[in-house]
Order: structure tokens, then C-alpha cells, then sequence
């Protein structure tokens, strides 16, 4: 058992260095905290990366995650939706989920998204020791992905990163039990 979560370690972290980014289908980018309509900094920081990648041309949608995570008049992809429109993305080329409240439902809603769509690959943006959990749910759904970190998503302090992988090493598993469970 001890093995296979340092096993997981290491490949969390070594995804989140990785930028993956090519032409796909979709840009999926994972909701963050959002303070009265307005983007929290992670979240716009995501966001902003989402819209490079668009800029560059990496896929012609852009789909926005999060639910109301306790604020009943707002949503983090209603907020993401509008944060990309305020920087010239057109409305009908971003897809607003906002119903998650956790990265699990987020990553169903999503694929049931692009599912409807045809969609059959995305870059997945999130901070960095995000994506290897995030990539390993959508490809269950047969999706590619591509993984594609925010610059500048590696906490400050070398316990902060620690911190933070171990807490994707665990998310991971409880994810993985949860598969067999079911």
C-alpha cells in the first residue's frame, strides 16, 4: 500500500510540471472559489490560461466548471463564463457547467457535456497537482486529455507542494476504492 501512494507521488508530480496542451475538441477548465460573481485570483489565473490556450487555437470551446460552492446567486462556471466573455471569447464558444461541487461531479458533468457534443479530447486546465487526477477520471470515460497546469500554480513553500500532492494522492485512491466499491 505504501508503495503504491508513493507511486501515485511521483506521478502526480510529475504531471503537474508537464504541459500538455495540443489541438483537442475542448478546453475543460476545473472551477476555483469565486467572491460575489467576481473570479477568485486561482480562478482567474485559470482562466487566463484557458484563454491563451484558446487564443493559441487549442480547441474552439471552452467549458467552465463549478457550482454555487455556498453562494446563491452565483456559480464559479457562470462566473468563468462571464470572465472569458469580458476578454472577447464569443458566448456560444463557452459551456458553463455549474452544478459540481467537487472535482468527481465536475469531471461527470463534463463528459456527459461533451459527450452530447461529439467532443473526444480536451486540455484540461487546472492548478498543476490537479491534472494527473483529472486526466485519469476523464480518460475512464474515454476521453483524451491533455493536461495543461496555470503558470505559477506550484505553491510557495516546498511543504505547501508536499501538502497539496498528498492530498491528490489521497483523492486519487478514495476515487479508485470508490470505482471497486461500486
Amino acid at each position: 500500500m505504501v508503495s503504491l501512494a508513493a507511486i501515485t507521488f511521483v506521478r502526480i508530480r510529475r504531471q503537474s510540471w508537464r504541459d500538455e496542451a495540443r489541438r483537442a475538441d475542448a478546453i475543460v477548465v476545473f472551477g476555483a472559489a469565486e467572491y460575489a460573481g467576481r473570479p477568485s485570483p486561482v480562478w482567474r489565473a485559470r482562466l487566463d490560461h484557458a484563454y491563451a490556450l484558446y487564443q493559441r487555437g487549442v480547441a474552439p470551446i471552452v467549458i467552465t466548471t463549478g457550482g454555487h460552492g455556498g453562494d446563491p446567486t452565483f456559480t464559479e462556471g457562470g462566473v468563468g463564463l462571464s470572465y472569458l466573455q469580458s476578454r472577447g471569447v464569443p458566448e456560444q464558444q463557452i459551456i458553463a457547467e455549474t452544478q459540481s461541487d467537487d472535482t468527481e461531479q465536475a469531471v461527470e458533468r463534463v463528459a456527459a457535456i461533451m459527450k452530447a457534443n461529439g467532443m473526444t479530447s480536451c486540455a484540461a486546465v487546472s492548478d498543476g497537482y490537479h491534472i494527473f487526477r483529472i486526466k485519469k477520471m476523464l480518460e475512464r470515460h474515454g476521453f483524451t486529455v491533455y493536461g495543461s497546469p496555470r503558470p505559477e500554480s506550484r505553491p510557495a513553500t516546498q511543504w505547501q507542494r508536499f501538502a497539496l500532492v498528498i492530498r491528490e494522492v489521497l483523492g486519487y485512491a478514495w476515487w479508485k476504492m470508490s470505482l471497486l466499491a461500486g
